[in-house]
């Protein structure tokens, strides 16, 4: 499921997955996808966060955004790709805009209002 609004992008997914991720498994599996996935790639940091009172792993990059299909623009993107895990599915939540944009409260916003149905 993907929502966009100007030059800022909601991206989440959802997998099966036999355990909850890690900082290191993610950057042994996550990084090297998105290292060939995402235009112009430049590694953050991989973390262990909590959001709303839940455990979840933080993935911070960058990378070039998609050409604009009217202006030819390319806009360079900072990405935080928010890795949840609960009862056998993994969420993942991309969140992403323009470099030095001021995001973080939006984005925590976001972020935080992930909730299961149990």
């Amino acid at each position: 499921m993907t929502f966009t609004d100007k030059l800022n992008r909601i991206v989440i997914t959802t997998s099966n997955a036999a355990a909850a991720p890690t900082a290191a498994s993610l950057s042994r599996a996550q990084v090297p996808l998105l290292r060939t996935t995402v235009p112009q790639f430049a590694a953050g940091s991989v973390s262990a966060a909590r959001r709303a009172g839940q455990s979840v792993v933080v993935v911070r990059y960058q990378g070039d955004s998609a050409q604009d299909p009217v202006t030819g623009k390319v806009v360079r993107d900072a990405f935080e790709r928010y890795v949840y895990f609960h009862n056998g599915v993994e969420l993942d939540l991309t969140l992403s805009g323009p470099v030095k944009a001021d995001n973080v409260d939006p984005w925590r916003i976001v972020s935080d209002s992930v909730r299961w149905n149990r």
